[in-house]
């Protein structure tokens, strides 16, 4: 058996480490503490919003997977989606991350779990 982050843990670490780096982080809705799902709102400087979900792949091992981008014009579709997601999965964490550099943290994001 693979040992993993409780859910909580894993939200903190995204937390400092887009702190760390300059940015600013919120969790938008909690979800079960310890396994929860959870969805990561990117964007950098308030642009360019990416929807990435935390997904079990076959291996046992977690990743994440970019499920939705949004251009500013259609931000009502990733609210929608987010509402949506939230109604079929109570235990669902979202937390949105504005960094300095999206693209890259994205990348490293599998490195934190």
């Amino acid at each position: 058996m693979i040992p993993r982050l409780s859910t909580n843990l894993l939200i903190g670490a995204l937390v400092r480490k887009a702190e760390a780096e300059g940015g600013f982080a919120a969790v938008l809705s909690k979800g079960d503490e310890s396994s929860g799902s959870i969805l990561v709102i990117l964007t950098e400087k308030g642009t360019n919003p990416r929807l990435y979900e935390r997904l079990l792949g076959a291996d046992g091992l977690y990743s994440w997977q970019l499920a939705l981008t949004a251009e500013t014009d259609k931000s009502l579709e990733m609210s929608d989606f987010l509402a949506r997601r939230r109604r079929f999965d109570p235990d669902l964490w979202v937390i949105e991350l504005d960094v300095p550099s999206a693209e890259r943290f994205a990348a490293d994001m599998n490195s934190v779990g």
